[in-house]
C-alpha cells in the first residue's frame, strides 16, 4: 500500500492532483484507523495504462524518468553555440526560460530552433521580485 506523496511520485503527479483524485473518487484508497488513506498499487494500473497511450510529448512517463518534477516544457526559440557552451532559449506559454549548457550536450540532443523541448529546473533557492 503507498501513501498519496508514494502514488503522486510513482504518477509523476503532483500531491494536490492526488489528493484531488481521492476525494473525488477518481482514485479509490483504504483509510487506515486513524483516517489516512492508503492506495494499492494495483489501483494505480488504469492512470498508468492510459498515460502509455499518449503520445510520447503529452505523456507522464518521461517525468517518471527523471529525478526533477519542475520540468517546462516549450518550443527551443534560438540556439547559439559559442565555444564549449551553448544557449538555449525556450519559449514556454507567454515567457521564455534560457539555459546555459555545454556545446556537446547541444550536438548530443541534436536541438535546432522550433524543436519540442523541457527545461529541467533543479535549485535550492527561489527569488521574488516585487512587480507592482
Amino acid at each position: 500500500m503507498l501513501t498519496p506523496r508514494e502514488a503522486a511520485r510513482l504518477l509523476g503527479v503532483s500531491y494536490p492532483s492526488i489528493k484531488q483524485w481521492i476525494l473525488s473518487g477518481k482514485l479509490k484508497t483504504v483509510q487506515t484507523p486513524g483516517g489516512h488513506h492508503r492506495i494499492a498499487q494495483s489501483a494505480l494500473k488504469p492512470f498508468l495504462d492510459k498515460d502509455k497511450t499518449r503520445p510520447a510529448t503529452k505523456s507522464r512517463e518521461r517525468y517518471r524518468r527523471v529525478s526533477g518534477r519542475n520540468q517546462l516544457a516549450g518550443k527551443v526559440i534560438s540556439v547559439r553555440v559559442d565555444g564549449l557552451l551553448a544557449e538555449v532559449i525556450l519559449a514556454v506559454g507567454d515567457t521564455t526560460v534560457t539555459a546555459i549548457i555545454t556545446a556537446s550536450a547541444v550536438r548530443e540532443l541534436q536541438l535546432k530552433k522550433g524543436d519540442t523541448a523541457a527545461a529541467l529546473i533543479k535549485s535550492t533557492d527561489v527569488m521574488i521580485e516585487r512587480l507592482d
